[in-house]
């Protein structure tokens, strides 16, 4: 089997961040997300993975390299314009070469990984096995309607959904996939989507099964999901220090300290990740925050937020519930009258007390 990870789109849902970068690459406790998905199925035993890559393709392959680093050999598969999943395995027809294969959403995360999936996959070899999960919002997603156990229709962010159970963004293919994605017309937004490929295949009798996912799903496309799947990360985490603590800080709970890190005179309160050479000074840092590498938090109380690399937090009285990005300056003003004073690029998001 081989794997397919989608890692093209435009991320309009992270913008500002996204502006700058692909949202694949935003990191959750440290990682960039797409890196949990490649480590999923190579754990799964795939170890042969094509990678579709759009406008920000360039900043992936350097990310990614040839997958050595995931056990893996690593082809980047370029779609000129993000039409729909479904032409992105139209895309990827030479690479797959008429293999069956996983495809994996490059911005999903699923606690436990894949493994027991591909298993069933490889014993029951259905046409398609889709994944699926119960969720309180189904009109948010693709969503599946079963008979008897039976996959019997699938429709995309339906008005009035049939079920709670969505589809998450894992799918297993045999090669007949690519009759179906031959054969499907653009839906109303201009794209050919899989669960219109799927359908087809559903209508002319082929064997589509389905897999409930019992740990957690998160689709990590706006800013509280990667909170929240941030949340999650840091509580599955051991515990290390490899970082450089003052002895009048203190470190309660869960802390990890990544190589070259420093914490002079602060209170991180735990689970809380500090990344390699980020400096803590003077400062609070409260649960569930992931510092990456090359931050400066200093005179500053931060907790429950993502902050990217390069950025300067300095005399902040409080940040919570933030996703920061890279090369960013917040610093305390000491001109009077007091005034906010901001630079912000389009599509911003500021809540000021």
């Amino acid at each position: 089997m081989k794997g397919l990870v989608l890692s093209g789109g435009k991320g309009t849902r992270l913008r500002p961040i996204t502006h700058t970068g692909a949202k694949q690459l935003v990191p959750i406790a440290n990682k960039p997300v797409l890196f949990y998905g490649l480590e999923a199925l190579v754990e799964a035993g795939i170890e042969e993975i094509g990678i579709v890559v759009g406008d920000t393709g360039e900043e992936i392959r350097r990310a990614v390299g040839d997958g050595s680093q995931f056990g893996a050999r690593v082809e980047y598969i370029s779609q000129l314009q993000p039409l729909g999943l479904a032409h992105a395995v139209q895309t990827a027809r030479s690479f797959l070469e008429g293999s069956p294969f996983v495809m994996y959403l490059g911005d999903n995360f699923i606690t436990g990984g894949i493994h027991s999936v591909v298993e069933e996959f490889r014993r029951d070899s259905p046409d398609v096995l889709i994944l699926l999960k119960q969720m309180p919002d189904p009109e948010r997603f693709g969503v599946a309607e079963l008979e008897q156990g039976r996959v019997v229709r699938l429709e995309e962010k339906p008005v009035k959904p049939r079920s709670d159970l969505v589809l998450v963004g894992v799918y297993c293919f045999q090669p007949s996939i690519f009759e179906a994605v031959d054969s499907i017309s653009p839906s109303a937004r201009g794209e050919l989507e899989i669960t219109d490929a799927i359908q087809w295949q559903i209508d002319r009798g082929r064997r589509v099964t389905s897999h409930l996912v019992e740990g957690r799903w998160i689709d990590t496309g706006k800013m509280d999901d990667l909170l929240e799947c941030n949340r999650v990360v840091l509580d599955m985490l051991e515990e290390r220090r490899e970082g450089t603590v003052s002895a009048d800080s203190k470190l309660l709970g869960k802390v990890i300290l990544e190589e070259g890190s420093e914490v002079v005179h602060s209170t991180i309160r735990g689970p809380v990740i500090v990344g390699a050479h980020t400096r803590v000074v003077d400062s609070f840092v409260g649960p569930f925050t992931a510092l990456y590498h090359h931050v400066l938090v200093e005179g500053s109380e931060i907790e429950h937020s993502i902050v990217l690399e390069h950025t300067v937090i300095r005399g902040a009285s409080k940040i919570e519930d933030s996703l920061i990005g890279r090369d960013v300056v917040i610093e305390k003003s000491d001109t009077r009258p007091r005034a906010h004073k901001l630079m912000l690029g389009d599509h911003s998001r500021v809540s000021l007390a």
